[in-house]
């Protein structure tokens, strides 16, 4: 008997949470006050006035639940947003707000999204025609990856006298993916420019084709230095050599997590879309590489391919029987940004989120 009651009102709760809304205001609790006291005084001393004043006050509580409940029938919300979006970053998008009802206006409207919705602020509407449209825009900011299929989006008004705030709420069903954020993140940037140092001395440093002769730098390998110029100058100087083509980046995830550590792994995804947004900005080629995926940037793929799949991913937790995929490289010359659980890293305590080497 008592699950069947629960269930009775889970189901009216469920109902009534899909329809119209309300919540008292303080002057609609004073104004209700005030009319219940002078009804119980109308009763007492059956003052005809009385009666009239208790109708009129009846009359303004019932035509104010009429108004604002006419005020929220009938419209429509559209949401424009970017082709891509990413978790974190602001973007624009624009609010498109339609009254369906031919003749009867809408005022003093006031519309929020729920937290997945991306809203960081309400809007409001000082009045909608009837018939009419408007649009506003703004910025949202979602709050983490994935994919949003639907937004809840709540509209409101205290229109006519302030009694009650009215709310209704309305879905908007999409196929919204957010993609990872790309903002560097403490430690991203430090991985990126060793990176981008390493590239810069293979392509600086070897190769087959004679380039330029120049001064000796810190840390350079002494089997490049000219030692007649170097006599001749009396400074060293080392012999630079063009790179035939850029050198091979390989980003490589590993998926294999076990049992709480998937916060470490939303931030080495993080870690993999600003790499490979970097990366791409700069058109340097790149490979992105994990269990499920193998992409050649931009030769095979787009870096939206990479960040989109980046959204959509969901940890193995099956650790034992996963592959690593570090084994898979074919590369003989690549430059290897390692993140992985098995080898010991940890994003929360290195600076550089993962381990770079030379496959």
């Amino acid at each position: 008997m008592v699950s069947t009651v629960q269930s009775a009102w889970r189901r009216l709760d469920a109902y009534l949470e899909r329809r119209i809304r309300q919540r008292v205001t303080l002057r609609g609790l004073g104004f209700t006050l005030i009319t219940i006291a002078i009804g119980v005084a109308a009763f007492l001393t059956a003052n005809n006035l009385l009666f009239l004043l208790l109708a009129l006050l009846l009359s303004a509580l019932l035509v104010s639940g009429f108004v604002s409940r006419l005020g929220l029938a009938g419209l429509e919300v559209d949401l424009e947003l970017p082709r891509h979006v990413a978790a974190r970053v602001p973007c624009p998008a624009t609010v498109k707000l339609r009254n369906h009802k031919q003749w009867i206006p809408s005022f003093a409207l006031r519309l929020q999204g729920s937290p997945q919705s991306g809203f960081t602020q309400p809007v409001f509407f000082t009045m909608l025609a009837g018939g009419g449209q408007a649009r506003v825009p703004l910025t949202l900011e979602f709050p983490r990856r994935g994919q949003y299929r639907e937004d809840a989006f709540e509209f409101s008004t205290r229109f006519p006298f302030g009694f009650t705030d009215r709310r209704v709420r309305v879905a908007i069903e999409r196929d919204l993916i957010v993609y990872p954020s790309v903002l560097p993140q403490p430690g991203f940037e430090q991985i990126l420019q060793r990176l981008e140092g390493e590239i810069a001395s293979r392509q600086r440093g070897r190769g087959d084709d004679f380039h330029r002769i120049r001064p000796y730098e810190h840390g350079e390998a002494t089997r490049h230095v000219d030692w007649k110029t170097t006599a001749h100058t009396g400074a060293l100087q080392v012999r630079e050599f063009v790179q035939p083509e850029q050198p091979q980046v390989e980003i490589v995830l590993d998926l294999a997590i076990g049992a709480g550590q998937m916060e470490w792994l939303e931030e080495a995804i993080d870690c993999c879309a600003y790499l490979g947004w970097s990366l791409s900005e700069r058109r340097a080629p790149f490979r992105f590489r994990t269990q499920l995926c193998d992409l050649r940037i931009p030769d095979e793929a787009e870096v939206y391919d990479m960040l989109r799949f980046l959204a959509l991913v969901e940890p193995l937790y099956a650790a034992s029987n996963v592959p690593d995929p570090r084994f898979a490289s074919n590369t003989d010359e690549a430059l290897v940004v390692l993140f992985s659980r098995r080898s010991g890293t940890d994003p929360r305590q290195r600076p550089d989120h993962g381990t770079a080497r030379e496959a």
